[in-house]
C-alpha cells in the first residue's frame, strides 16, 4: 500500500480544490518529503494517475501570474473520497506496513469521528499483540537472543519494535479519549494547510511541474 495515494488524496480534500504546487507545498510543510516518497515527481505523477482513475477531477484554470501554460487544479470525487477513507482506515489498523503509511494515517485521523479513530487504533494494538504471540510460539524473549545465535537479534529487534509501537499507540488512544484534538463533526478542524501565497519555511525549492 502506497502512502503517496493517501497523502495526495488527503491534501487535495483538505483544500477542496488545489493545484499541484499547493499539494506539494502542504506535504513539505508536514515534512512528508522526509518520511515518505512524497517527492515532487511522485506527487505530480500521483495527481495525474488519480485523475485517470476518476479519484480526482482535473480543472484547467487561467495561466499563473508568472506565465506559462494553464494550471490544473484537482478536486476529489465521491469515488476518491471512498478510496481516501478506505486507505485511512487501513493505515490506522495495519501493523505490517512501512512507517510512512502509519504517519500519513495519523496525519489525517481527525477526518474520522473520534470513536471510530479510537476503535481503529485499538484494532491496531490487537493485531500487534497477535503478531507478537505468533512469534513467541517459537522464540522466548526472556531466554535472550542468543538462543538462536546472532540471528535471534532480528526477532529481538522486531519484538521490541512491536512493544514500543503498542505502547505508543495506547498512549495516543488515551490522549484521544481524554479529548485531545478536534475530530470530524466536533467543530472547526485544525488548519494544517498553507493559505495561497503563504511562505513555507520547509520548502525545498522549485521543481519541474510546479506550475501545473
Amino acid at each position: 500500500m502506497s502512502a503517496i495515494r493517501l497523502l495526495v488524496l488527503g491534501a487535495v480534500r483538505q483544500h477542496g480544490r488545489a493545484h499541484g504546487y499547493q499539494v506539494r507545498n502542504d506535504l513539505e510543510f508536514w515534512g512528508a518529503h522526509e518520511w515518505s516518497n512524497a517527492k515532487p515527481g511522485s506527487i505530480y505523477h500521483a495527481l495525474k494517475q488519480l485523475a485517470k482513475q476518476d479519484l480526482l477531477v482535473a480543472h484547467e484554470v487561467a495561466p499563473s501570474t508568472v506565465g506559462g501554460p494553464p494550471r490544473v487544479e484537482y478536486e476529489i470525487t465521491d469515488k476518491g473520497t471512498e478510496e481516501y477513507l478506505a486507505l485511512l482506515r487501513q493505515a490506522l489498523t495495519s501493523y505490517d506496513q512501512k512507517m510512512d503509511m502509519l504517519s500519513a494515517g495519523i496525519g489525517f485521523m481527525v477526518d474520522l469521528p473520534r470513536d471510530e479513530a479510537v476503535a481503529l487504533l485499538r484494532e491496531r494494538v490487537a493485531r500487534l499483540g497477535q503478531w507478537r504471540g505468533s512469534v513467541t510460539e517459537y522464540y522466548t524473549p526472556e531466554d535472550g537472543p542468543e538462543q538462536l545465535g546472532h540471528i535471534g537479534e532480528i526477532m529481538n529487534m522486531w519484538l521490541h519494535s512491536a512493544d514500543s509501537e503498542a505502547a505508543w499507540t495506547n498512549s495516543l488512544i488515551e490522549r484521544i479519549d481524554s479529548g485531545a484534538y478536534v475530530f470530524a463533526g466536533e467543530g472547526d478542524p485544525f488548519v494544517g494547510v498553507l493559505a495561497e501565497g503563504e511562505p513555507n519555511p520547509f520548502a525545498t525549492g522549485p521543481a519541474p511541474g510546479d506550475l501545473r
